[in-house]
């Protein structure tokens, strides 16, 4: 074997210095998606066997403020401990570090005399400990000790962030209804009934229209669904405000099969579709017409809602964007925003509009983004 090859053999894997910080972060890596979840007794239990190697010691322990969530290690006798040993930093927010009676057992060859108690942060507010139980607290543990603390509440603090993302979202999608029902549901429940009398039957298929959108919208699981699932709501509306405008409103709807399981934000197109028929239909005199297309472009799908309507001044347009209540369009920000938290800034709405010129509303969706799913 020549030379270099003995040398790549030898050295491929590093120095024992590389192959240890490689451990310690693969280590690290295994804790970090049970503790993404949030501090519950569950995420504990499956983060502190990696968070017990990472450190070295005969057991570990997690709390929150009032309990002990998990335990990790032999020893038994000192597994009802955590809560009396946490109360010092629980309330002062300090590391601690804890021996005499508080930590002793009936073992007489346990190892455990001292445990190393630090708080655990989620925006500057302690949530819980972490312990370790050993035989020796060294400045050298200490230390460790709290920056692994300070690493499992950085891991909280995004777990949090996810949380409070979640809870924005949901906040969103109950707003956004609250603002589209009153307008759409009105309107069905009139064009319903001049039918009720003259075409009993097309009232019939209009009401069960209107159960299909009204199911849609106001289900209760899910941040996302299918641009299929999406655009079948859609169609619902359209059906309806077609019987409401007669042969004033033609549609148009153009999709490319291999989109129709793209996953996107629930109610991200159906808003933008209602906006195109309240601001840019119902004002204009004569025919209207909108346009639902929808094509593959290699790794994302392009979206482009239509129509000919009274357009809108560019200016209006992008203060409705920046969520002015006074340009009364429903859901434009909400939608703006909902679509740059799912897939980044550059998937937000753009908007081509002038005052008589109708409105072309373009949405760029990814076919793949880690975290989006059904």
């Amino acid at each position: 074997m020549s030379s270099w090859g003995a040398l790549w053999r030898r050295g491929h894997l590093g120095t024992e210095a590389d192959r240890a910080t490689f451990r310690t972060l693969h280590t690290a890596l295994l804790a970090s998606p049970p503790l993404r979840e949030g501090l519950s007794p569950a995420a504990a239990e499956r983060s502190l066997k990696h968070l017990r190697a990472l450190l070295g010691t005969p057991a570990v322990a997690m709390t929150d403020t009032s309990r002990t969530l998990a335990w990790d290690g032999g020893h038994p006798g000192h597994a009802s401990q955590p809560s009396t040993v946490a109360a010092g930093t629980l309330t002062h927010g300090r590391t601690v570090v804890v021996d005499g009676e508080d930590v002793t057992c009936a073992d007489p060859a346990c190892v455990v005399r001292q445990a190393i108690v630090a708080p655990l942060e989620v925006e500057e507010k302690v949530v819980g400990t972490l312990q370790v139980f050993t035989s020796h607290a060294s400045a050298g543990l200490v230390r460790a000790t709290n920056e692994v603390a300070r690493w499992v509440s950085g891991q909280l603090e995004l777990a949090e962030l996810d949380a409070s993302r979640t809870r924005l979202m949901e906040a969103e999608v109950r707003a956004l209804r609250a603002q589209i029902s009153p307008h759409f549901i009105y309107n069905s429940l009139t064009a319903i009934a001049s039918f009720t009398r003259t075409d009993p039957e097309r009232a019939r298929e209009l009401l069960l229209d209107l159960a299909e959108f009204t199911r849609y919208s106001f289900r209760r699981h899910g941040e996302f669904t299918t641009l299929a699932e999406e655009l079948r709501s859609i169609e619902a509306y359209l059906v309806i405000e077609k019987a409401r405008f007669g042969d004033r409103l033609a549609v148009t709807v153009r999709v490319a099969p291999e989109v129709l399981p793209v996953v996107v934000p629930f109610l991200c197109l159906q808003p933008l579709v209602e906006n195109a028929v309240r601001h840019g239909l119902e004002g204009k005199p004569g025919r209207g017409e909108i346009s639902i297309l929808a094509h593959d472009a290699d790794h994302e799908c392009v979206v482009t809602i239509e129509d000919n309507g009274v357009g809108e001044d560019p200016e209006r347009v992008r203060r409705a964007l920046a969520g002015d209540p006074a340009t009364d369009s429903v859901g434009l920000a909400n939608v703006d925003e909902r679509l740059r938290a799912a897939f980044g800034d550059e998937y937000g709405l753009v908007v081509e509009t002038a005052q008589g010129a109708g409105a072309r509303v373009v949405v760029r969706l990814p076919k793949f983004r880690p975290g989006v799913h059904l």
